[in-house]
């Protein structure tokens, strides 16, 4: 059977102290400060889960989407960032970027490559080390495609955490240096493997996003979560 991946529990332990603060400077940090005690995520599985093997899915805003569809050359079937200037619309279609794959159309370098897509161009802020830890190694990703695994996900809703719009609400200014986002997205996960393997898995994660003025947003990091 194989084995669940893309799991987002123990997220965040690595970050250096130069992304805290620079983070911190966004608006972000000072949100993990106000939370107190940083949780991390940890997935909830449903009844069918314990046969389930690593979830994840295309993006939607949402509605399901098939993990299949087509994408740039060179990434497989993963979707590529949508153009648009809303950070919650832009957390949705990345949340469910991370949450899908398909290994019978995707080799693991694909999968990579495509995620990179979605990475902010300013180094400074970019924590490519938080997507890159979604993805197995090249074994386990090599039995997930022995076994035709694939996965789709519905995205059912996201808004910006209360510690968020209460630093927004204290100092307005405090977004515009860098313009990042903390967005939470909520979803199930469907996972399928050959001969009729199946399960299913409710997500959530906290996406830090960067939607500067006149421009389409990119994604940062995988975030703490914060205060719902």
């Amino acid at each position: 059977m194989p084995k669940r991946f893309l799991s987002l529990s123990g997220y965040g332990l690595g970050w250096s102290t130069r992304q805290r603060i620079t983070v911190i400077a966004t608006g972000l940090g000072v949100l993990v400060a106000l939370a107190g005690a940083v949780t991390l995520f940890t997935g909830r599985t449903t009844a069918g889960d314990s046969q389930a093997a690593a979830p994840s899915v295309p993006p939607s805003s949402s509605t399901s989407s098939s993990a299949s569809s087509a994408a740039p050359d060179g990434t497989g079937a993963v979707a590529a960032p949508p153009p648009v200037a809303d950070p919650v619309a832009f957390a949705k279609a990345a949340a469910a970027m991370l949450w899908s794959y398909d290994t019978r159309t995707t080799s693991r370098d694909q999968q990579l490559a495509g995620m990179k897509a979605w990475l902010t161009a300013e180094t400074q802020y970019a924590d490519w080390s938080s997507l890159t830890a979604q993805v197995p190694d090249p074994v386990l990703w090599s039995r997930m495609a022995d076994q035709d695994q694939y996965a789709t996900a519905t995205v059912s809703e996201a808004h910006y955490p209360s510690a968020f719009k209460q630093v927004l609400a204290d100092d307005p200014s405090a977004i515009t240096e860098a313009y990042i986002y903390a967005v939470t997205v909520t979803g199930k996960q469907q996972i399928a493997w050959k001969e009729g393997g199946a399960g299913a898995e409710d997500r959530s994660v906290t996406l830090a996003v960067q939607c500067r003025p006149n421009a389409d947003c990119s994604l940062v990091s995988i975030a703490p979560r914060l205060v719902p």
